[in-house]
């Protein structure tokens, strides 16, 4: 099933975010502003028709609260971000980790245009970070930009001209899966081993703390950035070091790219500044000397961007509905 809607179309549009542990939903007008924000636990255990079930639900209950609060007309298309691969249609998942176990193969698009009698699109959720915060957060005005996530895991997304590129497979802009010294024999959630996600993303670094501070119990990053704001410089290490990983990577990446900038979010970048700090000595240190000076600026919008982001897409489709489906950038 494929809807497509007249060229150009305005009106608010439907976002969904679709993480590991919560998935939100919003209306999102025509100036970005979100109206009728609802979050619920994701039941990821469930596999994926459940969390697929669950995200409509959630959409239907923010659009009628729209309609009914805020006096919004009903949604012209709907846009999903969420965490896993997505085709480079924008219509299936394509894989996913262990944390949406039964998410890949899951058609998300075809369910929502069934569900709502308008057009939809999926993107990964750090893909449709970058889309909202080049429409209305830091990256506004980029010609070239990357996002990095970095939390549980180490999204990342690459923009040109305005556009998130999905990539042949829909995989473009996975920094965390860059492979970086130091983590040759480390396995990633990938199910590979040596990328920079093995030491950068939040349960790497609280597993070095631990092993750093045995004496302690450090149950997860933010228990290690408590005991880095305390004085223990083991622990303040073990986060500037995973943060220097991505550093390495993200030289690499810009040496590629030549971007404006450099957008950082997530729980890691927010757990202090250790991880950050170390971030920018090693790219500074590894980075081609032209291009040292390549802004890192925090996200404006952190988690709304997603949203934002999502429903940018869908409007995108909406101007041009081909567009997704030849795998192009429209300039």
């Amino acid at each position: 099933m494929s809807i497509t809607s007249p060229t150009g179309a305005k009106g608010p549009v439907l976002a969904v975010d679709i993480g590991g542990t919560k998935t939100s939903a919003a209306v999102v007008l025509d100036d970005g502003r979100l109206v009728a924000r609802v979050t619920a636990p994701t039941p990821a255990a469930q596999g994926g028709q459940a969390i697929l079930a669950a995200a409509l639900r959630l959409a239907r209950t923010a659009s009628e609260n729209a309609v009914e609060r805020s006096g919004s007309t009903p949604p012209v298309a709907v846009g999903f971000g969420t965490a896993g691969v997505v085709d480079p249609t924008g219509r299936r998942i394509r894989s996913a980790t262990s944390a949406l176990p039964g998410w890949a193969d899951t058609d998300v698009a075809d369910a929502a245009e069934q569900e709502f009698q308008v057009p939809a699109t999926v993107l990964g959720d750090v893909q449709a970070f970058l889309a909202g915060e080049s429409a209305h957060g830091v990256a506004r005005g980029a010609s070239v930009a990357v996002a990095v996530m970095a939390g549980t895991g180490i999204g990342g997304a690459v923009l040109v001209d305005g556009r998130v590129l999905r990539g042949a497979g829909g995989a473009a802009g996975h920094v965390g899966h860059v492979p970086v010294p130091g983590a040759e024999l480390r396995p990633c959630p990938c199910g590979a081993s040596g990328h920079v996600e093995a030491l950068a993303a939040g349960p790497a670094m609280t597993a070095e703390a631990q092993r750093r501070l045995p004496g302690h119990d450090i149950p997860d990053l933010q228990a290690a950035a408590a005991l880095a704001r305390a004085g223990h410089g083991e622990a303040r290490a073990a986060i500037e070091a995973g943060g220097a990983a991505l550093g390495v990577a993200l030289a690499g990446v810009i040496a590629l790219l030549d971007p404006d900038l450099v957008v950082l979010g997530g729980g890691a970048a927010a757990a202090g500044p250790w991880f950050e700090a170390g971030l920018r000595e090693a790219l500074t240190r590894n980075a081609l000397p032209l291009l040292t000076r390549v802004p890192v600026v925090r996200s404006s919008m952190d988690a709304d961007a997603v949203l934002i982001g999502a429903a940018v897409e869908a409007r995108t489709l909406l101007a041009h509905p081909a567009s997704t489906e030849r795998n192009e950038v429209v300039l």
